[in-house]
């Protein structure tokens, strides 16, 4: 967390931006972390840059409430 202020301000357009790109198939799983300190969005994208884009559009993000970090991860499905 950056800002409280500006995660409680932004945090309606947030959830909305989380919607939108849910309907728009890019984001694969998203949540909250138990303790408090954040969250994580799984997007989907075809490139790192693209998934830097996504996040970095994330309101919350885009006017400086919350950090970012992003990791690229190669899924491995079992059966």
């Amino acid at each position: 967390m950056k800002d409280a202020e500006k995660n409680t301000e932004f945090r309606p357009q947030h959830i909305d931006f989380l919607t939108e790109n849910e309907k728009a198939g890019k984001i694969f799983a998203r949540g909250k972390f138990m303790g408090g300190e954040g969250g994580m969005v799984i997007y989907i994208a075809d490139s790192r840059e693209e998934a830097v884009k996504l996040a970095e559009s994330d309101p919350l993000v885009k006017f400086g409430a919350r950090y970012l970090e992003v990791f690229e991860w190669d899924m491995q499905v079992t059966k």
